[in-house]
C-alpha cells in the first residue's frame, strides 16, 4: 500500500491545511473550568500537556479570540479536568456554552474554582506564567491537587469524538 502525503508551508496555504494537518495527532479532551465575577465558566480544550514533574507543572492554550480568553488569562486558579470516553456530553457542553454545569455534578474548591467531580482526572490549578503563543497564549501552571480514577480517555481525532483502543 502506498501512503501518499501532501507538503506545504502553513504560511502559504489555507489555514485550514494546517489545522487538518494538527488534527492528525490524536489527543486526549479536556474541559478548563474557572471563576469569573458572573459566576462558573467552562471551555473544552485539546491543548493540554504536562511540563514537569517537579516542581508539577503543565500547561494549556486558550485561543485570543475567544470569548472566554479574558477569563481565563486573569484568572490566578483554574482547574482542567480529563474526560473519560463515557463524558463527551460534557465535552460537547462546554464546546457550545461557557455555562454549561447544568446536570453535572460539581462544586467549588477553596479558591473558588468550579470543579467538576468523577473526571478520568482533575488538576487544580495556579497560573505560574503566560507567554505568547501567536493567536493563543501559552498558561503555565502550578499543580496543587490532583483527583484520579480509572477508565479510558474521551479521544480527539480528525475533528471527531473517539476512544483508545490498546493492543
Amino acid at each position: 500500500m502506498t501512503i501518499q502525503a501532501t507538503s506545504f508551508d502553513p504560511a502559504q496555504s489555507d489555514p485550514r491545511a494546517f489545522r487538518d494537518a494538527l488534527g492528525r495527532f490524536g489527543t486526549g479532551v479536556t474541559v478548563i473550568t474557572c471563576a469569573t465575577p458572573t459566576g462558573p465558566i467552562g471551555i473544552t480544550a485539546n491543548s493540554f500537556a504536562s511540563v514537569s514533574l517537579d516542581p508539577a507543572l503543565v500547561l494549556w492554550s486558550p485561543a485570543k479570540n475567544s470569548s472566554r480568553y479574558p477569563f481565563y488569562v486573569a484568572a490566578k486558579h483554574f482547574a482542567i479536568h480529563v474526560l473519560g470516553d463515557e463524558q463527551q456530553h460534557i465535552g460537547n457542553g462546554f464546546a457550545r456554552s461557557a455555562e454549561a454545569f447544568d446536570g453535572l455534578d460539581w462544586e467549588t474548591n477553596a479558591q473558588g474554582v468550579p470543579i467538576i467531580n468523577n473526571c478520568l482526572s482533575r488538576f487544580e490549578c495556579e497560573t505560574h506564567a503566560i507567554h505568547d503563543g501567536g493567536d493563543h497564549s501559552i498558561v503555565v501552571a502550578k499543580v496543587l491537587q490532583v483527583s484520579t480514577r480509572t477508565g479510558d480517555p474521551l479521544m480527539f481525532f480528525g475533528g471527531r469524538y473517539g476512544a483508545f483502543t490498546p493492543e
